[in-house]
């Protein structure tokens, strides 16, 4: 068993949790002022992340598309967000205990980060509920777990790739999925997003800031790094449209929106 001493040891216990619905209400409980012990090594105590035996994960190519003009199309796109921000806890968990020796600021943000995601999840998870299915009643892919495999050993790879790269694309996917869901009369959906977008502004400003702080420890460009990171790990090139409001918003320089764009 895991002896709670630090928020980056308790950050381990939702981490490792199999139950969906307990790993939230884990995330959720834990006290940001707890002490921080940054210097610390940990071992994991179990598998991670602890996953629930549903949903079923599949190769996103095996996802099948169905229309929104029905409820279990509309049903399947909420289940869809659910495991994103599922997994989006077990990442702002895992970067919490994995990377040690950073300022105590950075661990509670992303505490934070792990606690609002739990929120997203709860919500979501809810209007499932009230559609007449639950997380779990379709299969997910894995796709945002993956890049965490690939940057486990370096925090400025997750930094780049995670919250700059797959979160991101949340900040301009969201529109656009708001207004589909509201035009099906689901406008339930659309106030949720409406929460999940402001908040992941804030997700990603903050991994913008500690990936910027980082290459400035090590004495990087944060654009160059940034491109031979992405390119080393075979990270997912952004696609437009972009929110460009909404990046600007997380602290996205013009040079890098002009890069983002070129591409």
């Amino acid at each position: 068993m895991l002896r709670v001493t630090s928020l980056r040891v308790l950050a381990l216990v939702p981490l490792i949790c199999p139950d969906a619905n307990k790993k939230a209400a884990l995330a959720r409980a834990i006290e940001l002022t707890t002490p921080i012990d940054a210097a610390l090594r940990i071992e994991a105590d179990g598998p991670i992340p602890g996953r629930p035996a549903q949903p079923q994960l599949v190769p996103h190519t095996e996802l099948k598309q169905r229309s929104l003009r029905t409820p279990e199309g509309r049903a399947a796109l909420i289940h869809a967000l659910a495991h994103i921000e599922l997994n989006a806890i077990d990442l702002a968990l895992d970067i919490c205990w994995r990377f040690p020796d950073m300022p105590d600021l950075f661990y509670r943000e992303w505490m934070g980060v792990a606690q609002e995601e739990a929120l997203h999840f709860e919500l979501l998870r809810d209007h499932l509920r009230g559609l007449g299915f639950d997380y779990g009643s379709f299969p997910a892919h894995n796709a945002l777990w993956e890049m965490a495999e690939k940057t486990r050993f370096d925090l400025l790879a997750r930094l780049a790739l995670v919250p700059r790269t797959l979160e991101a694309r949340g900040l301009d996917a969201s529109p656009p999925l708001k207004a589909k869901l509201i035009s099906v009369g689901d406008k339930r959906a659309g106030e949720i997003l409406d929460i999940i977008l402001r908040d992941e502004i804030g997700h990603v400003a903050i991994g913008n800031r500690w990936y910027r702080w980082l290459c400035a420890e090590r004495g990087l460009d944060p654009i160059a790094a940034y491109a031979e990171l992405a390119d080393r790990h075979g990270a997912p090139r952004p696609r437009g449209p972009f929110n460009l409001e909404a990046r600007r918003a997380a602290g996205f320089g013009e040079d890098e929106l002009a890069a983002l764009i070129g591409d």
